[in-house]
């Protein structure tokens, strides 16, 4: 897998372009007072913001470090965006690959046609975009309907420690109960445990591909666009449309919306911290109700 990473980032990543103004200086989350919210506004921020897996019905979460390659700005603007990445990331708790000839898990492209990019990848690499049942539905998840969108190839992590790819298997369906094979199936059998409060599966990313519409963004503040992308880098979002009481990052482009931050707001830290402190084999509903707790703490709800 690694081999294909590095031979899909030397064909992809060429596609894009040089772009955008100068670099800000580095922005830094101040601590800020927050007035006390309603658990109702933190639920549904919850229920905006996370997603569950199509195999194991998880939220996804990196289970390795992360190793962020970054291509089509001036040099110090990617400098920046990895830079922010990898300080958000150290912030809320997940890994960063501090070697710099590490294996690329997460490939951010700033584009003025991040479409054909995109036309690119589901041609030659399909299974980088993430889960999907059938072409038609591969074909709607390779659509550019953002300026900036995120792409998930997530695996399984079984209750034996076994970890499989989320993505379509290739070739004909294997026998489940070998010699007899009354049962024939198109994916890996996964072992769970079956208990009220988890079932020790999780899921995890493989590979996260974020692109971006240069062109769209050309009103954004460099910081706001990587606080932005450091999200959906970390995290797997419902839906990038979803306007919540709460400020967010990713309120940016929903429209009507009102409750705007230029930067990670504290709800938008707190809920990362908290998927990156939840016990990640829990079922699903329990795993949002940890990150509830978190959010909670963070911003005074009562």
């Amino acid at each position: 897998m690694h081999g294909v990473t590095k031979r899909f980032l030397r064909l992809f990543l060429p596609l894009l372009a040089v772009g955008l103004g100068a670099v800000p200086a580095m922005a830094q989350v101040e601590s800020v007072t927050v007035t006390a919210v309603r658990e109702k506004q933190i639920q549904q921020y919850v229920e905006s913001h996370a997603v569950a897996s199509r195999v194991a019905g998880k939220l996804g979460r990196w289970e390795s470090p992360i190793c962020v390659k970054a291509e089509g700005l001036k040099p110090e603007l990617l400098e920046f965006v990895v830079r922010r990445i990898k300080a958000v990331a150290t912030q809320i708790g997940a890994a960063v690959n501090s070697d710099p000839s590490c294996e690329q898990n997460v490939e951010i492209g700033f584009s003025s046609d991040p479409q054909s990019v995109l036309d690119y990848i589901r041609d030659k690499h399909i299974n980088y975009l993430g889960f999907y049942n059938n072409m038609a539905e591969a074909e709607k998840m390779a659509r550019m309907t953002h300026p900036i969108q995120a792409w998930y190839a997530t695996f399984t992590i079984d209750a034996s420690g076994e970890s499989i790819s989320d993505t379509r298997p290739s070739g004909p369906p294997k026998c489940f109960d070998p010699p007899l094979c009354r049962f024939m199936v198109s994916a890996p059998v996964v072992h769970s445990t079956g208990t009220r409060v988890s079932d020790g599966l999780r899921t995890g990313f493989r590979n996260v591909i974020v692109l971006t519409d240069r062109d769209r963004l050309a009103k954004m503040e460099m910081g706001a666009v990587a606080d932005y992308i450091s999200f959906l880098v970390l995290a797997q979002p419902r839906s990038l449309d979803d306007c919540t009481g709460l400020p967010s990052i990713l309120n940016s482009f929903a429209a009507h919306c009102t409750a705007n931050s230029d930067e990670l707001s504290v709800a938008d830290l707190s809920f990362l911290a908290g998927l990156y402190r939840m016990n990640t084999d829990r079922l699903l509903a329990g795993q949002k109700e940890q990150i509830a707790f978190q959010m909670k703490k963070a911003l005074g709800a009562r």
